[in-house]
């Protein structure tokens, strides 16, 4: 399958020229295309900002949300029809910010998605201030003295939380991210994938250099089947991990669990209402 299947003809993309979002837009359709995924079985959910522009700029369904708002939508999604692959993207800030409550509990819940993550450690929308992942010490036009809190580590918090699946990637590495991506979409269950990503405007520091410099690949000795070894590795902030940190093979997806799908595995919209039971229950909400 030919990622090409994915372009839009003829459109904007308002991101600024070297923006690290052209790079994980790219990885995504590649990833895509290599495990066969059909535009028409795929849909997209994301909140607001320059990561949530994602979906705009690609051909297949999606839904573009509320800030922070992508992954209880996602999860609905799943949930009334599971045939579809559902990918929850958007920015730290809007993931791990103002979406940082349904990040907990989507966790939780393990809908089986793959929520992708453009963690640029800055918010790019407006105007560069200091997001949950600034690192400390970083000046912005808010925080002109620098960043005086430590940096929101979603590596660890998904992992204690006890996601099904962990994983970071560098867009710097775009050939790397295409094979991590492809491992999280192919997951059943919950997929976290942080994605580091220059913001070359607001961002000075963290730039593509920087994320080659301050990362490194985990080998095949890291065993990702190890909960304890993952949230160890996840600790680490000078040189920062890149790779599957956790994996669970066997976890139950939120979907297999709800009772719409005990002994009936079709999606609700292509079942016929039984109308007996809804007069019951409309009958049994009359007052005398």
């Amino acid at each position: 399958m030919d990622k090409k299947a994915f372009n839009m003809e003829n459109i904007d993309i308002a991101w600024c020229p070297g923006c690290g979002n052209f790079g994980i837009l790219n990885v995504l359709k590649q990833s895509l295309a290599e495990l066969g995924i059909p535009s028409k079985k795929l849909v997209i959910v994301s909140g607001i900002g320059q990561a949530a522009k994602i979906p705009h700029y690609l051909r297949t369904n999606f839904f573009n949300g509320l800030h922070g708002r992508s992954l209880p939508v996602a999860t609905g999604i799943k949930a009334s029809n599971p045939e579809l692959v559902v990918v929850a993207e958007s920015g730290d800030g809007d993931m791990y910010g103002e979406g940082g409550n349904h990040f907990v509990h989507a966790i939780r819940r393990n809908p089986d998605l793959t929520n992708i993550v453009h963690d640029n450690m800055i918010y790019g929308l407006t105007k560069g201030q200091a997001s949950p992942t600034s690192r400390k010490g970083l000046k912005t036009p808010v925080q002109v003295d620098g960043v005086i809190l430590e940096p929101f580590n979603p590596i660890a918090v998904a992992i204690a939380q006890g996601a099904s699946f962990v994983a970071r990637a560098s867009i710097s590495d775009m050939k790397g991210s295409v094979e991590i991506f492809k491992k999280a979409l192919l997951h059943k269950g919950y997929s976290l994938l942080d994605v580091f990503q220059p913001c070359v405007t607001f961002n000075k520091v963290n730039t593509y250099q920087w994320f080659r410099d301050h990362t490194y690949y985990l080998d095949e000795s890291h065993d990702t089947h190890d909960r304890f070894e993952a949230f160890k590795r996840a600790m680490e902030k000078d040189n920062l991990p890149i790779g599957v940190f956790y994996e669970d093979e066997n976890s139950e997806p939120f979907e297999e669990k709800i009772s719409a799908y005990e002994g009936h595995k079709e999606a609700l919209y292509m079942r016929e209402p039984d109308l007996g039971i809804l007069k019951e229950f409309m009958d049994s909400m009359k007052t005398s």
